[in-house]
């Protein structure tokens, strides 16, 4: 990242402009706790407040020259557009307004949190995590059976290895070191894992929130409009986004994977080196709320559609009965008081009438003679040498010379025929070679080398024809 990034950051993104207010202390404690620490979702403007009365009431402690202002001054400022701190909505089943945190207050959050000394920083197992991803993608995107069958087997050697270990009494257990590194980054990457949720969920909701404006504003047929929404559907579903978001939420909907996880849990929080952290204890059942907020805001866009199709039917049926009550009340408006002049103008005050029996009737046209008969003195003695002259190309006989000459399977050079069978026909009997189209044979021209013919033509002078080298291939 350049200067221009990093100044553009600062001064547009929400995060970095919430570490710098001057009540992000405030911001931070209350926000950070009720909307991360304990995950809460959107949450009804009198509860939020009631909570943000108290926190404010344990920070003044009795002095109201810190932070003086209102629970909701202080919401109302944080949800403003412009901040991006608070997300200030009306859900679809409630008509009290609710609140919740933008991705932004989660990444300041973290941030802050992860400035805090930490008495013990583990390396070990983050080692092992990235050899272990390592190991995933290479051997899980390998193509070759052979490699991937012989990973397995020295995997299930280095297994049947730990469990002979462990019948003779040899296996090495975790010392409390490595538990507690393992431990710290199991909190982490769970933790992060639910700020990844609230961005999630956020992108799902820019979507919802472009179709809810293009419905509004749109102008264009209702075809149009329904692509463009179910493309964009699609785009962020089939993204890497989407798929992993699916794959994730698709491993929670597992009883046998939630009882698993519940179990590993429970046993790791009762390891005696372990700092148990009381949030860890749920937090599947942390993973499977923010996971469904984040369908619901899927299943709101759905909903989006489906009322968008209901009201452009009502719509189109209301237009339908006004028009046939239009109709119905000017018919019996007429049929009480009909009108005179109707009113109908046309451009000619009479029109043409033509009966079919005023046509004339069939009359015939008289015969035309022609006389084809050419005169005696006209006729000329016509020269049928022509006729006697010409040649004809047996093309039956030009194939059966090559099939004396050349064995099946084999091909000959069209040279080599011609010198066991002279051309006698011209030209015509060269060309008849050429166009030999049996099932048999194959005619190849190869312009990159010539060849020479010699033959007599019809007045027996020799001739000399030069073309592309010609081979015969027989099948």
């Amino acid at each position: 990242m350049n200067i221009d990034d990093i100044s553009a950051l600062r001064d547009q993104h929400p995060a970095w402009r919430l570490l710098r207010a001057t009540s992000a202390p405030l911001m931070l404690s209350f926000l950070g706790q009720h909307f991360v620490e304990q995950n809460e979702g959107a949450t009804p403007a009198s509860r939020l407040i009631d909570a943000l009365d108290e926190h404010l009431y344990l920070i003044r402690g009795g002095d109201d020259g810190l932070y003086r202002r209102g629970p909701q001054a202080y919401l109302d400022d944080w949800a403003d557009p412009e901040r991006g701190w608070l997300r200030k909505f009306y859900p679809v089943d409630s008509d009290e307004v609710h609140y919740d945190a933008t991705p932004a207050v989660e990444k300041a959050y973290r941030f802050v949190e992860d400035l805090q000394r930490r008495s013990f920083v583990g390396t070990e197992s983050r080692l092992h995590t990235l050899i272990d991803l390592l190991r995933q993608i290479v051997h899980g995107s390998e193509a070759d059976p052979e490699t991937r069958i012989a990973e397995l087997e020295r995997r299930r050697a280095e297994i049947d290895a730990q469990i002979e270990a462990v019948r003779e009494g040899r296996s090495e257990l975790l010392d409390e070191t490595s538990v507690r590194d393992r431990y710290q980054l199991f909190s982490a990457t769970a933790r992060e894992l639910l700020s990844d949720f609230r961005e999630v969920e956020e992108n799902f909701r820019s979507l919802d929130r472009s179709a809810r404006e293009r419905i509004a504003g749109w102008d264009g047929s209702k075809g149009a409009l329904l692509d463009e929404l179910v493309v964009s559907r699609t785009d962020i579903a089939v993204s890497d986004q989407g798929r992993s978001f699916q794959a994730f939420y698709d491993f929670l909907l597992s009883g046998q994977r939630q009882a698993e996880l519940a179990e590993l849990v429970a046993s790791v929080q009762k390891i005696p080196a372990v700092q148990v952290d009381r949030r860890l204890r749920f937090i599947h059942h942390d993973w499977a709320d923010a996971a469904e907020r984040t369908q619901q805001t899927v299943r709101n866009l759905s909903e989006q559609l489906r009322r968008f199709l209901e009201e452009q039917a009502w719509l189109e049926n209301r237009r339908v009965l006004d028009l046939i009550r239009t109709v119905e009340q000017t018919a019996i408006r007429v049929r009480a008081d009909p009108p005179t002049h109707l009113g109908v103008e046309i451009d000619e005050p009479g029109l043409a009438i033509a009966l079919p029996f005023e046509r004339p009737l069939y009359n015939p046209q008289p015969e035309t003679r022609v006389d084809s008969l050419i005169s005696p003195e006209d006729e000329e003695t016509a020269d049928a040498e022509a006729l006697f002259a010409q040649r004809f190309v047996d093309a039956a006989r030009l194939a059966e010379n090559i099939r004396a000459i050349v064995p099946p399977q084999s091909t000959a050079d069209l040279i080599d025929i011609v010198e066991l069978y002279p051309v006698e026909e011209g030209i015509a009997e060269i060309l008849g070679y050429l166009a030999l189209r049996d099932e048999d044979l194959e005619i190849r021209l190869d312009d990159g080398d010539q060849a020479s013919i010699d033959y007599t033509d019809a007045d027996g002078r020799p001739r000399r024809a030069t073309l592309p080298r010609v081979t015969v291939t027989r099948r």
